[in-house]
């Protein structure tokens, strides 16, 4: 069975937002290049999509700053994954988008439980081997892996297909999710 490619929340307030993170552009750019090279491939893309209530920002007792609010430019996918990836079907569309911390009350990195507009999870569409990439390696990319391996499936992580808040952080990531079993490439 061919390798499935989740791509973990390239949104703009990620990249270029209120929660900007190093290696993003480069990240977006070297994803689009690898689906181009894989006619065919699943493409899986996550998003994170917040009420202004949200658990997570800061305003409301949590850690980081507005972003990914349903609705704004920050929670949109990266237009180059529109207008860059060549295959149509490969492109960000209603069935292989799915969206993330929609319930106010819950802190969700992870991707695995993330749901489309037909209510379908991931978990439930992706296949067995599995390559990560997205933003931020140390955060919603490492919980969405470890989900991922726990439920049994292979994964692979591409370090040229990260973005990461801090890099040290990052480094460490990568070599715990090693030892985990996950094949870095």
């Amino acid at each position: 069975m061919p390798q499935d490619i989740l791509v973990i929340d390239c949104q703009y307030d990620f990249i270029d937002g209120t929660l900007a993170c190093l290696h993003s552009d480069k990240a977006v750019k070297n994803i689009i290049a690898l689906i181009n090279s894989k006619p065919g491939a699943r493409i899986f893309y996550s998003a994170d999509n917040h009420s202004i209530n949200h658990c997570s920002y800061i305003q409301n007792g949590g850690t980081w700053p507005v972003h990914c609010q349903a609705g704004t430019h920050g929670a949109e996918i990266h237009e180059d994954f529109y207008s860059d990836v060549k295959d149509p079907l490969q492109r960000p569309n209603e069935e292989n988008i799915y969206y993330k911390g929609e319930n106010d009350a819950l802190e969700e990195y992870s991707a695995f439980n993330a749901k489309n507009k037909a209510g379908r999870e991931i978990n439930q569409d992706i296949g067995s081997d599995v390559l990560a990439c997205g933003i931020a390696s140390e955060f919603c990319v490492r919980e969405s892996v470890l989900a991922l391996l726990k439920s049994g499936r292979s994964v692979e992580v591409d370090e040229n297909l990260l973005g990461w808040v801090d890099e040290k952080n990052h480094r460490k990531n990568l070599e715990e999710l090693k030892t985990l079993g996950v094949k870095i490439s």
